[in-house]
């Protein structure tokens, strides 16, 4: 089974329509001879429907696909239109629902499309695993990453049987499990994924093909993480150029990449580059998504950093108490981006002395942390090394003290290999 390709928005709808003939994303969107005219004629509205949404999806402009899809799904149970149909339906609608957010409605029409598929195919069929896929996506945005590794296996698994280790409809899933990893904080092996595949993805995408520059910002993302900022800047320059051709220069699918730049900035001092690229991923995103856009929480978090870091504690408090608001709407409160962004709020209490409200904040932080990924992730090492900044302003200097082993012990271990929560995932 050949891995279908992501959209590109072209410069008219014309062309994205074509695009959307050869490289339909939407992995599910089946289209089967049916039995007999009737059968056939029941899906054709449907079938049109989603048609017209998939331009917009295209496009990247989910406001005006969702009604679209949304009544192609309306139009397929009321017509009693085919399992196929009804299960391409659910599954366009649940990666509609993905993309924007909507994570709740999103795993619940992913979950019944998955159901069906079931019914329709046997348990090995290559469409379950391109479901799996999606569903993965969706657990990750819960925090539920036992899940997504679980998802993620089962696909591979599929796959396998099917298609050889090397195969290029192995390439995309094994990207996956690398982006898995590295939530994971398992950068050692999330790295060594990505190498292993890099190649077959630019081989059989083309190097300036926009899944391949989705690819190179995932690894200079990655890059950032680990601190090799120079690699990281010479990979995403790459992957903003491609971008920039394929999506041009104000696209909001240029989001991410405008994302890892400015920690590239701010890592280098810029803070002026940094806030610049931050408020206009934020601009964007509040014009596509809405307030109540998850994105939105982690960039006014990534917001309320750079301002600490430039000493303005009053413009960080304003910005991060927004992030923590929205991301506890948005993701709850159990979610590790949710505590992340506690974290940094507790940092600015620590410089406005609110010891009390900081530490409250911090293991509130690190009880989240704890249900979600084990004792050693990277993300556990961030609260406790804010833990030490306040025991050290309080003057606990032995509390500080522990604190600092523990966190240092984590970076040691992360620095050789991290193990992640799924060992089954490879």
């Amino acid at each position: 089974m050949v891995e279908a390709k992501p959209f590109v928005a072209g410069q008219n709808r014309s062309k994205c329509l074509i695009f959307i003939v050869l490289n339909s994303i939407f992995f599910l969107s089946i289209s089967v001879a049916q039995n007999s005219e009737q059968a056939a004629e029941k899906d054709r509205s449907c079938r049109a429907l989603r048609a017209m949404a998939k331009v917009y999806m295209a496009c990247g402009d989910y406001k005006k696909a969702q009604p679209l899809s949304e009544q192609a799904l309306n139009a397929a149970k009321k017509v009693n239109a085919s399992d196929t149909e009804l299960c391409a339906c659910l599954l366009d609608l649940a990666y509609l629902y993905k993309n924007q957010g909507s994570l709740a409605e999103a795993e619940i029409v992913c979950q019944q499309g998955l159901n069906l598929q079931e019914r329709i195919y046997n348990e090995n069929h290559p469409y379950i695993a391109y479901t799996l896929r999606i569903l993965n996506e969706i657990y990750q945005g819960q925090a539920r990453y036992e899940d997504a590794a679980n998802a993620l296996e089962r696909a591979m698994t599929i796959m396998r049987q099917i298609s050889p280790n090397d195969d290029q409809a192995i390439a995309p899933l094994k990207i996956d499990i690398a982006r898995l990893l590295v939530t994971q904080g398992s950068f050692a092996k999330a790295e060594s994924c990505f190498m292993e595949v890099r190649p077959s993805i630019e081989q059989n995408y083309g190097p300036d093909h926009a899944y391949t520059a989705n690819v190179l910002g995932s690894i200079a993302a990655l890059y950032v993480l680990q601190k090799r900022y120079v690699e990281a800047e010479e990979l995403i320059y790459r992957t903003l150029k491609i971008q920039e051709k394929v999506y041009g220069t104000e696209h909001h699918f240029l989001v991410p990449t405008w994302l890892v730049m400015s920690e590239i900035y701010q890592a280098s001092g810029d803070y002026t580059n940094a806030k610049i690229l931050l408020e206009k991923s934020l601009r964007t995103v509040e014009k596509q998504q809405g307030s109540q856009s998850p994105l939105k929480g982690d960039i006014l978090s990534r917001l309320g950093q750079l301002y600490i870091a430039n000493k303005e504690y009053a413009g960080a408090e304003d910005v991060l108490q927004r992030a923590v608001k929205g991301l506890e709407s948005s993701l709850g409160v159990n979610n590790d981006r949710t505590a992340m962004a506690l974290n940094n709020l507790a940092k600015v209490y620590i410089h406005q002395g609110k010891f009390s409200q900081a530490q409250k904040l911090c293991q509130k932080a690190l009880d989240t942390l704890d249900s979600v990924f084990d004792q050693h992730h990277p993300k556990v090492a961030d609260v406790l090394e804010t833990m030490v900044q306040l025991h050290r302003k309080t003057g606990n200097v032995e509390e500080a003290a522990r604190r600092q082993q523990q966190a240092e012990e984590i970076r040691a271990r992360n620095q050789v290999a991290y193990r992640p929560i799924a060992k089954n995932v490879q």
